[in-house]
């Protein structure tokens, strides 16, 4: 790409504070016209913090923002907007009881004596989507629409605007193979237009497929700003870590044998509508079990059977060898099972509370209203969990929202862990969070399985799958089609059979 291009949108010296602590440390980003530029850097390095500042949610203490060369301060998001830098946020944060065209034009709706003009709304919406390649009802409610579509509808309604700059944060997170390749069509469709993308993604393969530079995060300080053709996936890594990737811990799940194993939790004729169909499961103490399919094979339906959130329509489950039926995810956490969701956003972290709130909120909701944990001991809770997982910054008061993906994760484990489960379900407990957050995780992982906690470790990415479990179920139309020792399997065996069917493995 030309480096003489002036940018669209040019950071200077972005400097942002938080009482004591600096988020931003100068840093400057350049975003020019026609290129997709990546904003990388481990959880907590500042790109949240960054976006924000960007798209007018969080005004700069010091430093600048140009548009096309003007300098241009944002008291809130609407500014931005209206100055053409719209955001298309990981969790998507459109309206799924209204029409598509509701939600594309929402507070900008076109009106006639008036009123809401029905028909020329839908007639903006589908010029938007049309405009994507993107056939879709602009009168269906947006909530019958697979995520992928919801996506895509989100990007419609963010270039319905005069947009400059499109910021995607995290859009492939819940997206699979061909849901991406679509998502990358309209934004190589954007970019031919002169659309400037901040494309924010931890998918190293993402970024080296659809971004042409790259910046650089690292503690709130500017590392670098990169082609992205002319940088080693290795050296962008090491750039992020600001270590070298040697230097990380090997994750590796510990030694555990089958034959002298003791059941956990088990399952047999599990079914839940058409989401879980006839699934038989085992589960032993000690076992870190993956799960594998790929989006809508029933791997989450699955954990909300296992744990109570869902009935079961039919089948039977034991725990410890003993039969169980569980009402709900509270008799299930009574019992030792306990499930951390893939939306930490609506399912998980409450950011407006502290990190001790949401450290000690399960166990006293557990023990109910009448039998309160007294605050020095809610604190000592907090505390030792934080420093047993390594949560950073390590303060028990800061409001859980303003941690970093990966800590937000570690929190929400050790909410888990402070009910001393014996069966612990994780559904994409790494989706969003960096390589260096992911190791940490994935050990913690281990170290559960070592100290004889049974795990279901549910993950998109198949690597990981293989590389903390012991066993792989394999998860396709609802049904548990196969379940393999993760020692004999490689990353594309298993995406065989992910995707196809034992039938198609060689040997």
């Amino acid at each position: 790409m030309d480096s003489t291009v002036a940018p669209v949108v040019e950071i200077r010296g972005a400097t942002v504070r938080f009482v004591s602590e600096t988020a931003l440390d100068s840093v400057d980003l350049r975003l020019r016209p026609g290129e997709v530029h990546s904003l990388m850097g481990e959880n907590g390095a500042g790109k949240s913090t960054l976006i924000r500042a960007l798209t007018g949610v969080r005004p700069l203490d010091e430093g600048s923002i140009l548009i096309d060369g003007v300098p241009t301060r944002f008291s809130s998001p609407a500014d931005a907007l209206r100055a053409g830098i719209s955001t298309v946020y990981q969790e998507i944060d459109l309206l799924p009881n209204l029409t598509v065209a509701e939600n594309i034009c929402l507070g900008r709706e076109p009106r006639r004596l008036g009123l809401i003009d029905v028909r020329r709304m839908r007639q903006v919406a589908a010029d938007a989507l049309r405009s994507l390649g993107v056939e879709v009802d602009p009168a269906s409610l947006l909530g019958t629409h697979p995520l992928a579509v919801q996506q895509l509808v989100a990007i419609a309604r963010a270039i319905s605007a005069d947009v400059k700059v499109l910021v995607l944060d995290e859009p492939t997170s819940s997206l699979d193979a061909d849901e991406v390749a679509e998502l990358f069509r309209v934004i190589r469709e954007l970019k031919a237009r002169g659309v400037a993308i901040l494309f924010v993604s931890h998918f190293l393969d993402q970024v080296y497929e659809i971004c042409d530079r790259v910046t650089v995060l690292r503690s709130g300080r500017l590392v670098g700003e990169y082609l992205t053709r002319e940088l080693l996936r290795i050296d962008l890594v090491e750039k992020m870590l600001g270590r070298r990737m040697e230097q990380l811990d090997t994750v590796h799940p510990p030694a555990w044998e089958e034959s002298t194993a003791t059941s956990a939790l088990s399952a047999r004729g599990l079914t839940v509508g058409t989401g879980v169909v006839n699934a038989d499961l085992d589960l032993a103490e000690g076992e870190v079990l993956g799960v594998a399919g790929l989006l809508g094979s029933g791997r989450t339906e699955l954990a909300r059977a296992l744990t109570g959130i869902d009935r079961p329509d039919a089948g039977a489950l034991r725990l410890h060898g003993r039969a169980v039926r569980f009402t709900g995810p509270r008799s299930a956490m009574r019992l030792g099972v306990v499930y951390s969701s893939e939306n930490r956003r609506t399912d998980g972290i409450i950011g407006e509370l502290s990190v001790l709130d949401n450290i000690t909120l399960a166990l006293q909701a557990q023990r109910g209203i009448l039998h309160r944990i007294s605050a020095a001991r809610r604190r000592e809770l907090a505390a030792s969990w934080v420093e047993a997982l390594h949560i950073r910054p390590a303060d028990v008061n800061r409001p859980a929202a303003t941690l970093s993906g990966g800590n937000q994760q570690k929190v929400l484990l050790a909410r888990l862990l402070a009910l001393a489960p014996g069966v612990v379900v994780l559904d994409e407990p790494t989706r969003g969070i960096d390589v260096g957050a992911k190791v940490d995780v994935q050990n913690l992982v281990g170290d559960f399985a070592e100290n004889g906690l049974a795990v279901v470790f549910i993950s998109a990415e198949l690597e990981e799958v293989l590389r903390v479990s012991h066993r792989v179920a394999v998860m396709r139309d609802g049904r548990i089609a196969d379940v393999r020792t993760a020692a004999e399997l490689s990353p594309d065996s298993l995406l065989v059979l992910v995707a196809q069917g034992e039938e198609d493995v060689d040997g």
